[in-house]
């Protein structure tokens, strides 16, 4: 399986660990990642119009120091899937979502006509940040709500295959008290990258996710969070 991501640094954390997830599973995916820290629509949108190296080339949740086009990335290989995402701070609105997110899509399409686009929906910020202040929410659950909204309309203007539910599953394990993040907003390095990594696998693959027995994380895990982890992701794909 080949995974292009047009994302940014959330996408970055998504998938840092899913082709070392998959490997131990058995699978083989290919992941890469275009990555500009904090990209949103529009700029993805400017940089398909310009057609330079714009993006870094991210790949099996590894920087290389490579620099691509879009154009160059998506002829690159046969993609199965394709995912698309708004930048954090924008996510909330969907009018930053728009005419950008419907001519990239379609774009993306004459290039990879076989593959399947899907929608990254993100992320809300951690309790009390002054990023989710700065936003204008009171809570996290305000913010999520927000996002959750706009990114429902954007899948459903891109025509996407599917959503993968990071922003739902992040609200789950807040829930339960597993702290997420390394600076209020980005995904912790361990339980946090883990988290959406083992997701992205479960709503790609559509495999089982008991037995996946991978730990071999950039920040100590517990058993306990990997637990929880678990029981999180198959509540929100079910």
């Amino acid at each position: 399986m080949k995974i292009l991501s047009i994302g940014n640094s959330f996408s970055q954390d998504a998938t840092r660990y899913l082709h070392q997830i998959a490997r131990s599973a058995g699978e083989e995916i290919t992941t890469v990642n275009l990555y500009i820290g904090g990209c949103p629509l529009s700029r993805h949108y400017r940089n398909m119009l310009s057609k330079k190296n714009a993006y870094e080339l991210q790949f099996n949740g590894q920087q290389t120091g490579f620099y691509v086009s879009l154009e160059e990335a998506l002829l690159s290989r046969d993609w199965d899937y394709i995912t698309v995402q708004q930048a954090s701070l924008k996510s909330t609105d969907y009018d930053t979502y728009q005419p950008y997110l419907e001519d990239l899509t379609s774009y993306v399409r004459m290039c990879c006509p076989r593959a399947k686009l899907i929608m990254h929906e993100t992320w809300a910020y951690e309790e009390g940040s002054r990023m989710l202040i700065n936003r204008g929410f009171e809570t996290r659950k305000e913010m999520f709500d927000a996002l959750h909204s706009a990114y429902t309309m954007a899948a459903q203007a891109m025509n996407a295959y599917m959503t993968i539910p990071s922003g739902p599953m992040f609200q789950k394990l807040a829930e339960k008290g597993i702290n997420l993040h390394r600076d209020t907003f980005h995904a912790s390095l361990g339980v946090g990258r883990y988290a959406l990594s083992l997701l992205w696998y479960a709503c790609l693959t559509g495999n089982p996710i008991d037995d996946i027995s991978f730990s071999d994380f950039d920040e100590a895990v517990s058993d306990e969070e990997i637990k929880t982890v678990k029981e999180c992701v198959k509540a929100v794909i079910k």
